[in-house]
C-alpha cells in the first residue's frame, strides 16, 4: 500500500507540473536572485532592473551586439558625425509607444533630459554620462541631433545604454508604472510576489513568440535551479557553481562582470597606499577559485574584461603573499598609520551567487594578515545608497563589494564611473587618471587604445583602489522547453523576444 501510495503521489506530482506548464505554454517564468527596488527605465543598466526593462518594455536607440561590442540599429536607422561635439540620428516612423502616443524626436528629447536630469541621479546618466554634458534636439519629427560639449567619437555605442521611456513617464525617477517601445508591456509589480508583462500586439518589429513573462525573486540558488527542474520556471539567470549539475539544463558562460572590493581611499587607514597593497597580498584567489566561485574565473587586473577596448593585457594580478602583506602593515604601522581601526566590509545579499560565502572568507584572509574588519551584508536598495555618491560623511573605512559589467566594447563605459574624481561610484581621485580619461575618450584607433590602457596600468600599479577578485564566469539553468542559450550580456539584460519554444 505504501508503494502504491507513492506512485500515485508521485503520478500527481508530474501531472500538477506537466499541468503548469501547459496552462502558461506561451509564457515564461524567470526566477531572479533579488527583487527590484525600482523598475524605471533610467535605471536598467542595473542588473535587478535591466533583465525586466531593457528592450523588453523600453528600447535603445541602437543596439549593442553582446558578441562582438559592435552597434546595430534599434529605433534609430541610421546615424551620422556632423562635427566634432555633434551627432545626428534618424528615427524609425510609426512607431507607438505602449499609452498610445507617439515614438518621435520630441519624445526621444524629453526621455533623454529625464535621464540626464542631475536632480534625479539615474544610473545611465552616472554610468555612461556623468562627465558629459548632452544636448539632444528634436531637428524634425524623426531626425534627433545630439551635441556634447566634448568630442565622443563613439557616441552611437552610448546610446545604445539610452533607454527610451514613454514622453509620459513622471519627471521624478522611480516610476512602478514603465512605458516604452518594445515587444512587451508592464502589466504588473506586485512587491514581494511578482512583476507580470505581456506581449504588446502594437509592436513595431517582429512579433514574439513568448506572449508574456513572469519574473519571480528567490535568494537562495539552489531553490531557483530546482524551480526549473521542477518546471516552477523556465529560467534562473544565475545559480550558484554547486548548483549547475545538470548538463542539459545547465549553461556556463564567459560573462562580462568584474567582482572586486572598492577600497574608499578617502578614510584612514585605506589612504595609505601599504595598507591597500597588503589587502591584495592577503587575498587568496586560488583557493576562491574553483570551490566559492567557478574554477573558469579569471582574475582580475583592471575593472574591464579583456574582449573590452582599453584592457591591458600586459598588467599581472597580485600574488597570494600574506608574509608580505604582515610585512606592509607593521611598516605602515611604525610609521603612524592606525592600522587596527576596525574596517567595515559592506557585502549585497544575492549580488552572485556565493556572494555571502566569498565576503566570509575574504573576511578571514584579512583576519588572518592582522587586519581588524566587521563583516555586514545589506540588501541591494542599502548597498546602492551606500555605493553612490553623496556618500555618507561619517562613514569611516569601508571595503564594498561591486560587480561591474561591461559588454560595450569601450573602457569609456567603465573608468570615469569607477575611478574618476568625480565618478558617480569612485572613491578615488588622482589627476593622472582623470587626464588620462579625457583624453583617452575623445581618441580614436590604437591611440585610444593606448591610452586607456595606460590609465589601466596607472591604477592597477601606482593607486590601487580595489581589493582585486575576477572576471566572473556566469551559470543559467533554462528550461528545456525553451530554445535559448545565455550570452555574455545575461547579466544585464534577458530579451524575452529571443526565447522560442522546442
Amino acid at each position: 500500500m505504501r508503494t502504491l501510495s507513492a506512485c500515485l503521489l508521485g503520478t500527481a506530482l508530474a501531472l500538477s507540473v506537466a499541468t503548469s506548464v501547459s496552462a502558461q505554454d506561451r509564457t515564461v517564468t524567470v526566477v531572479l536572485s533579488e527583487e527590484p527596488d525600482v523598475i524605471d527605465p533610467c535605471e536598467s543598466t542595473r542588473s535587478n532592473v535591466g533583465r525586466i526593462v531593457k528592450q523588453n518594455i523600453a528600447e535603445t536607440l541602437i543596439e549593442i551586439d553582446p558578441k562582438d561590442g559592435s552597434i546595430k540599429p534599434r529605433l534609430a536607422t541610421s546615424w551620422e558625425q556632423i562635427d566634432n561635439l555633434t551627432w545626428r540620428f534618424k528615427l524609425r516612423e510609426g512607431i507607438k509607444f505602449h499609452d498610445g502616443s507617439d515614438f518621435n524626436a520630441a519624445a526621444a528629447v524629453t526621455s533623454i533630459n529625464r535621464t540626464l536630469n542631475p536632480t534625479q541621479d539615474c544610473e545611465i546618466r552616472l554610468k555612461f554620462f556623468g562627465n558629459i554634458k548632452v544636448t539632444p534636439t528634436a531637428v524634425d519629427a524623426t531626425t534627433l541631433e545630439v551635441k556634447t560639449d566634448t568630442p565622443q567619437p563613439i557616441l552611437p555605442a552610448l546610446m545604445g545604454t539610452m533607454a527610451i521611456a514613454g514622453p509620459n513617464t513622471q519627471a521624478e525617477k522611480g516610476t512602478r508604472n514603465p512605458v516604452g517601445t518594445g515587444p512587451y508591456k508592464f502589466k504588473s509589480w506586485t512587491p514581494g510576489q511578482d512583476v507580470v508583462i505581456e506581449r504588446f500586439e502594437g509592436y513595431w518589429g517582429d512579433k514574439p513568440q513568448v506572449e508574456g513573462a513572469r519574473y519571480i525573486w528567490r535568494s537562495e540558488s539552489a531553490v531557483r535551479a530546482a524551480m526549473v527542474e521542477t518546471g516552477e520556471a523556465d529560467i534562473a539567470p544565475n545559480i550558484a557553481l554547486q548548483d549547475a549539475t545538470d548538463k542539459s539544463l545547465d549553461f556556463s558562460y564567459f560573462n562580462s562582470e568584474t567582482s572586486r572590493l572598492r577600497i574608499d581611499m578617502t578614510q584612514a587607514p585605506l589612504d595609505d597606499i601599504r595598507v591597500r597593497k597588503a589587502m591584495n597580498y592577503a587575498i587568496d584567489l586560488e583557493a576562491l577559485r574553483g570551490s566559492i566561485f567557478s574554477d573558469g574565473v579569471v582574475p582580475m587586473t583592471q575593472i574591464v574584461v579583456p574582449s573590452i577596448n582599453g584592457h591591458n593585457p600586459a598588467l599581472k594580478p597580485w600574488p597570494y603573499d600574506p608574509a608580505e602583506a604582515k610585512r606592509l602593515l607593521a611598516e605602515a604601522k611604525a610609521d603612524g598609520v592606525a592600522v587596527d581601526t576596525e574596517i567595515l566590509m559592506r557585502g549585497r545579499l544575492g549580488m552572485y551567487p556565493n556572494a555571502t560565502e566569498a565576503m566570509e572568507a575574504m573576511h578571514a584572509m584579512l583576519t588572518d594578515v592582522g587586519f581588524n574588519v566587521k563583516l555586514k551584508m545589506v540588501e541591494v536598495s542599502q548597498w546602492v545608497e551606500s555605493y553612490t555618491r553623496p556618500y555618507a560623511e561619517d562613514r569611516g573605512p569601508v571595503l564594498q563589494q561591486g560587480q561591474h559589467d561591461n559588454n560595450n566594447g569601450d573602457a569609456v563605459f567603465s573608468v570615469f564611473f569607477k575611478y574618476g574624481c568625480e565618478g558617480p561610484q569612485s572613491t578615488t581621485c588622482d589627476e593622472q587618471v582623470d587626464a588620462g580619461i579625457t583624453a583617452a575618450s575623445a581618441a580614436t584607433g590604437d591611440e585610444r587604445r593606448k591610452l586607456w590602457q595606460e590609465v589601466m596600468r596607472r591604477l592597477h600599479e601606482d593607486i590601487v583602489p580595489d581589493v582585486q577578485m575576477f572576471h566572473m564566469v556566469g551559470f543559467s539553468r533554462i528550461s528545456k522547453r525553451l530554445d535559448f542559450t545565455p550570452s555574455i550580456s545575461m547579466n544585464s539584460e534577458l530579451q524575452i523576444a529571443q526565447i522560442r519554444f522546442k
